[in-house]
């Protein structure tokens, strides 16, 4: 007997889904692919306005409306509703009786699937697993937008770098004091020029830098080290770049120095341990073994710590693709890393007296190795 798996929902938000089609629709769509019988094969189900597109483009052989799968009681007149009952309808008919579902499947396909007698499974790795083996295609996407990134990473590391700093340490750009919010304008600016769509970058300059995901506000002051995380998504095809710098305008204190030093000797010992075969926990490993070896600690501060505290407070990297976090994590218990997983790897250091210094590349794992998709320099001075 005939066993289906199925994904359902919207393509523009379930990027699993997504990824099997590699159709983007922001209304809702299912796809069950039938391993034996006539109905073999992946069959998906949409609205009827997009079926001619989804023929043309989606990853499918064979596309139809919920009309086409009409049960006997009628659809409804809810357009994921009348798809769940489609796709219960359809596996009915292909004398499906069992059905496999990833972990993003709506709770409303599950009722349908029940009610039309179907068995319905969890597979936890289904849409998990094979989504981090990364094809030709989805590497050349992830190339081109680390290379957009990167434009806009140069863009804003030389203007703080070359900035002009008042008396009192601020940094000034066309007479005016030089933000947070300034740069982050600047970065969205030019990567929307590229085609990318770019949440908030971090752009954390002293002290607030000593907090890895603070976004960052008000005026730049030279001397202080200044974290810049850009993130951005392609608007087509949905891929993301992610790479981040650390910049100081004028001197760099030696305090400073040796957190940046750190950090990249770290940087470099992951991507060293990275190839197919080990862990993610591993890498992860490899990075703290530097940066301990050099005095600095890793995880929370603990209660009452002074302001001089200065350690990794984060894992080492994780996956990127559809998403900007996705599997797999390098972290402890981070997973066996296969052949095409795209990850970063960004250790960094973070001290309340001084702010932060983080260094992130992106890498496609390999049997060897891994490849660098980065090629900008990775020093503190952008002058």
């Amino acid at each position: 007997m005939p066993i289906a798996h199925i994904m359902a929902g919207i393509p523009a938000s379930n990027r699993s889904l997504y990824r099997q089609i590699r159709f983007l629709v922001g209304d809702p769509v299912a796809l069950a692919e039938v391993d034996s019988g006539p109905a073999k094969g992946r069959t998906l189900i949409l609205r009827d306005i997009e079926m001619e597109r989804a023929k043309r483009d989606a990853r499918a052989d064979r596309v139809a409306c919920p009309r086409d799968f009409e049960p006997a009681g009628g659809l409804s007149g809810d357009r994921e509703t009348a798809t769940a009952q489609a796709l219960a309808e359809y596996l009915r008919r292909a004398d499906v009786r069992e059905a496999v579902a990833d972990r993003t499947l709506p709770l409303i396909y599950a009722d349908q699937l029940r009610e039309a007698g179907i068995a319905l499974r969890l597979d936890l790795d289904f849409g998990v697993s094979d989504r981090r083996k990364k094809d030709a295609s989805e590497i050349a996407a992830l190339r081109a937008a680390q290379a957009a990134t990167e434009s806009a990473m140069r863009y804003a590391c030389e203007l703080i770098g070359k900035a002009t700093a008042l008396a009192d340490g601020t940094l000034t750009y066309n007479g005016a004091p030089l933000t947070s919010e300034l740069v982050r304008a600047t970065i969205d600016l030019r990567l929307l020029g590229l085609g990318y769509e770019n949440p908030p970058s971090i752009v954390a300059g002293g002290p607030s830098g000593a907090d890895c995901h603070e976004q960052g506000r008000g005026a730049l002051r030279t001397g202080e080290p200044v974290v810049i995380d850009i993130f951005p998504q392609h608007r087509t095809n949905l891929y993301h770049g992610d790479c981040t710098r650390t910049v100081v305008n004028g001197a760099i204190r030696p305090e400073i120095s040796l957190m940046h030093t750190a950090v990249v000797a770290a940087k470099k010992a992951a991507q060293d341990a990275t190839r197919a075969g080990v862990t993610g926990e591993s890498v992860h490993r490899a990075a703290l073994a530097v940066l301990t070896a050099r005095g600095y600690a890793y995880g929370q501060p603990p209660n009452g710590a002074p302001a001089t505290w200065c350690g990794m407070t984060h894992g080492t990297g994780h996956g990127i693709g559809l998403d900007v976090h996705e599997a797999p994590l390098l972290d402890f218990k981070g997973p066996v890393l296969v052949e095409g997983d795209a990850i970063t790897i960004e250790p960094g250091l973070y001290c309340r007296a001084i702010g932060g210094v983080r260094v992130e590349d992106m890498v496609i794992v390999t049997l060897g190795g891994c490849e660098n998709l980065n090629t900008l320099p990775e020093g503190l001075s952008w002058r």
